[in-house]
């Protein structure tokens, strides 16, 4: 049987470090499943969905808190394979665009969480705009709309939160799920 491995690691940037990483995850039968790499400023960080024979994942683990390439830190948690959700919620997008300021995700996530939606995927960035250079917050995200919530009302309410905020949001039917 196989174990589900949740990793995060993060550290200096430098040529080499996903070859090293996977080498290792190799090394112990370790599959990735999904993951998210990045540079973060002058950082790079990996999360990855790992899975490894469970009577070779305590090893894995323990491989992970000695790897020392480039001084990265590494989190590893056992994680339960999650269960295929009901269909009957409605995946969408969020989209949130505006002049960088201070409280944007804390808003929107607010809101969601009082609503009791959940987060599946985040993206942000700051950019500068096209013609000021000016530094242009984007967002994008995905959340799983459950039947007693209408799409029509959240995007209401986004639209809303982000006039409050000077920021534009939109909502809409998600069709690609990562």
């Amino acid at each position: 049987m196989r174990k589900q491995l949740v990793l995060t690691a993060s550290g200096r940037d430098c040529v080499g470090i996903v070859e090293q990483m996977t080498e290792l995850l190799l090394q112990f039968d370790g599959n990735v499943e999904s993951s998210r790499m990045m540079r973060l400023g002058g950082d790079f960080a990996m999360l990855m969905c790992v899975t490894a024979p469970e009577e070779r994942i305590e090893e894995l683990r323990e491989a992970l808190s000695e790897f020392q390439f480039a001084s990265f830190d590494v989190y590893t948690r056992l994680s339960e394979v999650s269960e295929p959700e009901g269909t009957s919620a409605i995946p969408c997008a969020i989209t949130v665009l505006g002049a960088d300021h201070m409280g944007i995700i804390h808003q929107i996530s607010r809101y969601l969480a009082e609503q009791g939606l959940n987060l599946e995927t985040v993206t942000t960035e700051v950019v500068a705009a096209p013609m000021s250079g000016s530094p242009l917050f984007t967002m994008s995200a995905v959340v799983k709309v459950p039947p007693q919530l209408e799409v029509g009302d959240l995007r209401e309410a986004l639209e809303f939160i982000g006039d409050e905020m000077g920021v534009d949001t939109k909502v809409f039917a998600h069709v690609d799920e990562e």
